[in-house]
């Protein structure tokens, strides 16, 4: 192989990395069409990104219905193939709330977290809001708002996706799934991020959801139990977290989360 085929080859190795950050989980024959090439060669550069520890094979959770043979294999960014993603600009944005810590403390970046979070939430309520009205979707289906939030997220750069879980069962409800988070670098040294999201997406869902794993806590992707409700319950208070129970799903690695979904997080 010369130099123009080797520099070829690297950056197509590149859009399939980068397309698993951005829509992972995500299948070989998915990507074989999304980014225009053929399915062997696709399963060749996600072979050689899982072997240099870049991507891994996402398992997802057992469904009470699902056809015969088995489902195809599908990839998610690892925590080193995330950090590829970081720039200047995240080591810039902890260093300053760092700093903002130390000389005002952590309630003003809890209050800073809350704030961003807050845009965050309206520009997605008002995406959700329009996709629902697009389709003529019920405004009090949590099934249709789960799949208007996913796709809102994914339009934020979070690669999100919406599955049903539990079906049949007394734990039925929706997985909301997030492969990629664009401040995940800062989620990582201050959780209260994550527990200001998690909060957005209650209030958006109107019913209280559960988070169950964080990119930032070291999980391959950022996981939310949404049961299925009514409409109109909002985000749950502290004691309402402390008294939840997690519905159980397969973890994609052998580490315990240190971000339990339940409670507060800790610096």
């Amino acid at each position: 192989m010369n130099l123009v085929e080797m520099h070829s080859e690297s950056r197509t190795r590149d859009r399939v990395r980068r397309a698993v950050g951005e829509q992972g989980p995500v299948s070989a024959s998915t990507l074989a069409k999304e980014l225009g090439l053929t399915p062997a060669a696709v399963r060749r550069h996600l072979d050689a990104l899982e072997l240099a520890g870049v991507i891994a094979e996402y398992e997802a959770p057992a469904r009470a219905k699902r056809g015969r043979g088995r489902p195809a294999r599908s990839y998610v960014l690892t925590a080193l193939g995330q950090d590829q993603f970081r720039s200047t600009y995240d080591d810039v944005a902890t260093a300053a709330l760092h700093y903002l810590a130390d000389t005002v403390g952590e309630q003003a970046v809890e209050s800073f977290a809350d704030q961003q979070m807050s845009v965050l939430e309206t520009r997605l309520r008002a995406a959700v809001e329009q996709q629902l009205a697009d389709t003529g979707a019920d405004p009090d289906d949590v099934d249709a708002r789960a799949e208007a939030l996913a796709a809102a997220l994914s339009v934020e750069g979070y690669a999100a996706s919406a599955r049903p879980v539990g079906q049949g069962t007394g734990l039925a409800g929706i997985q909301l799934c997030q492969g990629h988070c664009p401040v995940r670098s800062v989620a990582s040294e201050f959780r209260h991020f994550c527990d200001a999201e998690t909060d957005a997406i209650s209030r958006i869902l109107g019913v209280h959801v559960q988070r169950l794993a964080t990119l930032a806590g070291g999980e391959h992707v950022c996981t939310t139990f949404v049961p299925t409700g009514a409409v109109g319950t909002g985000p749950p208070s502290d004691e309402e977290r402390a008294k939840a129970r997690p519905y159980v799903i397969p973890r994609t690695t052998d580490r315990t989360t240190d971000h339990p979904a339940d409670e507060r997080s800790t610096r």
